[in-house]
């Protein structure tokens, strides 16, 4: 049995909720060039609250190698990062060590992902349960989360090298 989140960083899996991946492609208002987006959080429905999920989502990213309101780093300067990124017949397969995804993503989101070879990966700390599985999530309530000042200085940014078994 794990025990809670205490300050020597553990947390029980459970504690982390519900984690979902969302993926979404859009101009970079910097460089002007399509950027493919992939999103992690929680719903924040974890045994033990949401409070207590979003310190549990803080250690295993940081377990994972991943900065938490740091800069944007780049996973192909480290590639004995734990956190991968495959993409495989219209589908994108996300592995952490807490966490392993499979998802099926838009077409427009793929040709960014493979033009571009990488995906800007934010994995948020901040829990998120408006966007449960099923309801949808139009364009203003996703802009409202991702560009949220204080949900992407408590998330960890990576950019991710887009893989493929062939």
């Amino acid at each position: 049995m794990t025990s809670p989140q205490t300050a020597t960083g553990t947390f029980a899996q459970a504690q982390l909720g519900t984690q979902i991946l969302l993926a979404w492609s859009g101009e970079n208002a910097a460089t002007g060039r399509d950027v493919a987006f992939l999103l992690t959080y929680s719903l924040g429905d974890g045994q033990d609250g949401p409070e207590t999920g979003e310190k549990a989502m803080r250690v295993a990213l940081e377990r994972s190698g991943l900065r938490v309101g740091g800069e944007t780093l780049d996973a192909a300067e480290k590639p004995n990062l734990p956190v991968k990124l495959l993409i495989q017949s219209g589908q994108v397969v996300l592995t952490m060590p807490h966490f392993k995804a499979q998802y099926t993503v838009p077409r427009e989101w793929l040709a960014v992902a493979e033009a571009e070879g990488q995906v800007h990966g934010m994995f948020a700390t901040r829990p998120w349960p408006a966007a449960a599985p099923g309801l949808p999530v139009d364009e203003e309530l996703l802009r409202s989360f991702v560009g949220d000042p204080e949900v992407i200085g408590t998330s960890a940014h990576c950019l991710l090298p887009v893989r493929s078994l062939t």
